[in-house]
């Protein structure tokens, strides 16, 4: 069995659009949407990533020779580089999200080995004796039938078969296609956001041997547009922590840009718990902390209760000294409101643990970027418990504390405008922070 031959079993299929030029991106730089109409972005729709066409417009604008994204993600920026064919280092503290991007920039990788691989896992897996399911996780459970469950671990174990023989980068590209087709094989509600919805349920899911099928043929046509445009990956993809930039030459750097976690209490861990749940990597929600969280920035509530962070040594981080008396009226305030709440999160750690982690990411950008490096920040400001936090004049005192020449902020959106009965009314914006070296 082969992808032409299964090809020629879904020819009433329909590959999204690669999108034939770009398009402006003004108002979208924060929004990962309009990728999925891109060749390789479209690969895994990951929830905290950003536009590609705006991205390509930046760097294209500018005259650099060397890109970074310090929270490279599932790799929008690197795969941009690699399209001007401009080199890049990326960055991503998350084990498994690093992974999927390790995926989308093995696009080089040969063609044809691709095709073969994922077609012998196709056949061997059509030729295996049906199993009778082991004890599964209550995650999984929920989000798939019997049958689609049957088919997802025959596709798991076959490749997990194949995978210790496979070159590197091949081996990336197996791995993400098969992490790609775990959503659309769920009849439950799967968002690319942090929430799994077992009650909702989706009007087409499709079988795991269907939409592996799909994911491969898009993922060959887009590799073969691709290597029209480029003869090879120039990416260097380093799982490390923003915070220090290990393994990036000093002075190397003349243009970053990046989407930084943002202070609202989104849990990053969470983003890919289905996919990490099904490899077995995880059993629970409890077992993020260990696994992901620890390595974060931290950014959300869950992430400071389970450190234990202590109020006052992070208000005394010398790092955070520029804001010091901002910063403290606003966690004291997080604090004093937190004992009238039945959640009681700790915002008050979080924001004060979140601008401590930013400092030192600007030092750690200071040291690897050129003197007249420019910087570019997607970021949200934000509210917790209705408390406001001015994250984009904060990230921007920081900045110029580690040695940035000067800041400047563009509003692309408004936020918290759209929900109804929503727990606070103060208005959030979302945009661009711009730094000069």
């Amino acid at each position: 069995m082969t992808i032409s031959l299964q090809q020629s079993l879904f020819e009433s299929v329909t590959l999204p659009e690669i999108t034939p030029r770009d398009k402006a991106a003004t108002g979208t730089s924060g929004t990962f949407g309009d990728n999925m109409k891109l060749p390789i972005h479209r690969w895994f729709r990951y929830s905290a990533g950003f536009s590609a066409t705006w991205v390509k417009e930046v760097i294209r604008e500018s005259s650099a020779r060397a890109v970074l994204d310090p929270f490279m993600g599932s790799g929008t920026t690197c795969v941009v580089a690699d399209e001007l064919e401009i080199m890049s280092y990326g960055i991503e503290s998350h084990p498994f999200v690093y992974r999927l991007a390790k995926g989308k920039l093995s696009w080089a990788e040969s063609i044809t080995a691709f095709q073969q691989t994922i077609a012998e896992i196709e056949d061997r897996v059509v030729r295996m004796r049906s199993k009778s399911l082991p004890e599964i996780p209550a995650l999984l459970g929920k989000c798939y039938s019997s049958d689609a469950l049957v088919e997802l671990f025959k596709i798991r174990e076959v490749y997990s078969k194949l995978a210790p023989a496979l070159p590197e980068e091949l081996n990336s590209l197996v791995f993400l296609a098969i992490n790609a087709i775990l959503r659309p094989s769920s009849h439950v509600g799967t968002a690319q956001w942090q929430y799994v919805l077992p009650n909702k349920r989706k009007a087409k899911v499709s079988t795991p041997a269907k939409a592996l099928t799909v994911q491969a043929l898009m993922m060959v046509n887009d590799m073969r547009h691709m290597q029209l445009a480029a003869k090879s990956s120039r990416a260097t993809l380093i799982q490390g922590d923003a915070r220090t930039l290990q393994g990036i030459p000093d002075k190397t750097i003349d243009l970053v840009v990046t989407s930084p976690p943002y202070a609202n209490n989104y849990d990053y861990a969470d983003a890919t718990r289905l996919e990490m749940t099904f490899w077995g990597e995880i059993d629970s929600w409890g077992d993020l902390h260990e696994t992901v969280r620890k390595y974060l920035i931290r950014s959300s509530s869950q992430h400071a209760s389970k450190d234990r962070l202590e109020l006052d040594v992070l208000l005394a981080e010398p790092v955070t000294r520029p804001i010091r008396n901002e910063l403290t009226a606003v966690c004291r305030e997080l604090e004093k409101v937190r004992g009238t709440k039945g959640g009681n999160k700790a915002y008050h750690t979080m924001i004060a643990a979140y601008f401590a982690d930013m400092g030192q990411t600007f030092h750690a950008l200071r040291r690897v970027t050129t003197s007249g490096c420019d910087v570019c920040l997607v970021i949200g400001d934000s509210a917790p418990y209705g408390v406001y936090a001015p994250v984009d004049k904060w990230l921007g005192e920081l900045s110029l504390a580690a040695g940035f020449r000067c800041w400047s902020f563009e509003k692309i959106r408004d936020r918290n405008v759209k929900w109804k009965n929503r727990k606070h009314t103060i208005p959030l914006h979302e945009g661009r922070l711009w730094i000069q070296g």
